[in-house]
């Protein structure tokens, strides 16, 4: 059986991206970083882990795969993490009653906050149950 280990994202200032997410998601490191790459993971339960890779690269836009992340809090959580150093992405297609919001980390990397209020966690809060149409 195969299973994700972490999610890498590439960054350019490893240090400035190390404190975003760690602020962001309540990580810490699972060991003392390296001079370019550096694994976070939870700092308390389970949960996945997100690796920091310092490799020069250009931000997709729009990009090929981002993060969902999954918030109670949906509009407190937003503003926090604008005020830890992201950005709102506005999207022309995105539906006036979408239930996320797309930001976008200090280098640019988009990410999603979905209202787990409105959507339950699919696999985990949710049951493993599909979504029903």
């Amino acid at each position: 059986m195969i299973s994700i280990g972490s999610i890498v994202i590439r960054v350019d200032d490893l240090q400035r991206q190390l404190d975003f997410w760690t602020a962001a998601l309540d990580y810490v490191p699972r060991r003392p970083p390296e001079e370019d790459f550096v694994v976070l993971g939870p700092r308390a339960g389970p949960g996945p882990n997100i690796s920091l890779d310092r490799v020069p690269s250009t931000v997709q836009v729009p990009p090929r795969i981002h993060l969902d992340l999954y918030s109670e809090q949906q509009a407190s959580d937003v503003d926090r993490l604008v005020r830890l150093g992201a950005s709102r992405v506005e999207w022309s297609k995105r539906p006036a009653d979408a239930d996320y919001v797309i930001l976008a980390d200090p280098e640019g990397n988009r990410f999603c906050v979905v209202d787990a209020a409105v959507r339950p966690r699919q696999g985990i809060d949710a049951g493993n149950e599909a979504e029903e149409d």
